[in-house]
């Protein structure tokens, strides 16, 4: 029977969803708007975008698929450690975590109870609890966050796609614009709520970004065009 994942497992998947449909917006937002500062041929346009767009989602993917490797096997080399660390020094591990059961404001008889038991039920999820902060029973599959990167890139991507090929030429390089800040602030939000971290900050961060990055690309297109 499958294990079914955990919510971090699913947030961590999540996470690389809005991450990746993110860097799509703000990658072929990039690409597009450059190019039309420069031309205002929409088949060069449109190619343009959807040459960055299908490079975008292989990078993507294949970025996620590393990176969350490279996590896993940094976590395996601690938990590999950590065998031999209490093989070696069971009592001083227990003692560790006591203290880190009172750094958190147990009482210290409660503390010393609480470790013991801990260490006699699971002296390794334990101690790597402590010592790392993960649990050595979940692990973020590099495939899930690889596919979910890979499916979100290009529908991200279809945003500043559409609005610089579709809209009117007087309008649609500031049409795009606006319509990617606002969608980079809704991932900006997005991402600070599945990371628990301030969600103005990340959404500033976020649009900020974004229209450096168009602001950029414009300037050079226009330079080019003349």
């Amino acid at each position: 029977m499958e294990k079914k994942q955990s919510l971090a497992q699913k947030v961590n998947i999540m996470r690389a969803a809005v991450m990746g449909a993110n860097d799509g917006i703000l990658s072929v937002a990039g690409i597009v708007i450059g190019v039309a500062s420069a031309t205002n041929n929409n088949y060069a346009i449109f190619l343009a975008g959807i040459a960055g767009m299908l490079a975008g989602t292989v990078s993507m993917a294949m970025g996620e698929y590393v990176s969350v490797n490279a996590q896993k096997d940094a976590q395996k080399k601690a938990i590999i450690q950590q065998k031999a660390i209490l093989a070696a020094n069971y009592d001083e591990e227990v003692l560790f975590v006591k203290e880190k059961y009172q750094q958190k404001g147990i009482n210290p008889t409660l503390a010393a109870k609480a470790a013991t038991e801990m260490m006699q039920k699971d002296p390794l999820l334990t101690s790597i609890r402590e010592h790392f902060g993960f649990d050595i029973h979940e692990f973020t599959s590099p495939y899930a966050a690889a596919v979910s990167s890979m499916i979100s890139f290009p529908l991200g991507s279809v945003l500043p796609l559409t609005a610089i090929t579709l809209l009117p030429i007087s309008i649609k390089i500031a049409a795009t614009f606006i319509s990617v800040i606002v969608a980079l602030a809704i991932t900006g939000f997005i991402a600070a709520v599945l990371g628990n971290s301030n969600r103005k900050k990340s959404i500033l961060r976020n649009t900020i970004s974004g229209v450096i990055t168009m602001l950029v690309t414009y300037g050079i297109g226009t330079l080019i065009g003349r």
